[in-house]
């Protein structure tokens, strides 16, 4: 084992770290103080009309109003277009939408938002064996 073995083993070591690094930093001005607690209704939820309900509340358990919530759905493979909606704030800290899901399968739920303050909201919820009407 010569200086080249140990200059690409330091290498991968600087490498390794730095992508550790970035992978650990926190992202700014996000809403960790907030939970989010999701639901979505029929279940099980089938194509078609969907209402999906956020709750958001902070660590405190107070709820968080005046939030703004865009909604995304994805299908989990590749083709399907997503479909967006807006939530409305329905009572303290309660927020509803409604989606519609055009296939059978496996979605992924994508919430972005603001908050009172100026935070980020970003989470995502996954939506499995989606059925047929």
């Amino acid at each position: 084992m010569g200086i080249g073995y140990a200059r690409r083993s330091g290498l991968v070591l600087v490498v390794v770290a730095a992508v550790l690094g970035i992978g650990c930093q926190k992202p700014p001005n996000t809403s960790s103080g907030v939970i989010v607690e999701f639901q979505i209704e029929p279940k099980p939820v089938t194509v078609g009309l969907v209402v999906v309900s956020l709750t958001l509340t902070d660590t405190a358990s107070h709820p968080v109003t005046g939030a703004q919530i865009a909604v995304e759905a994805d299908m989990l493979h590749a083709g399907m277009s997503p479909v967006f909606a807006q939530s409305k704030e329905v009572g303290p800290g309660q927020y509803q939408s409604q989606l519609s899901l055009g296939m059978a399968g496996d979605w992924v739920i994508l919430l972005h938002g603001s908050l009172p303050h100026g935070e980020k909201l970003e989470r995502q919820f996954d939506v499995r064996d989606v059925r047929p009407n």
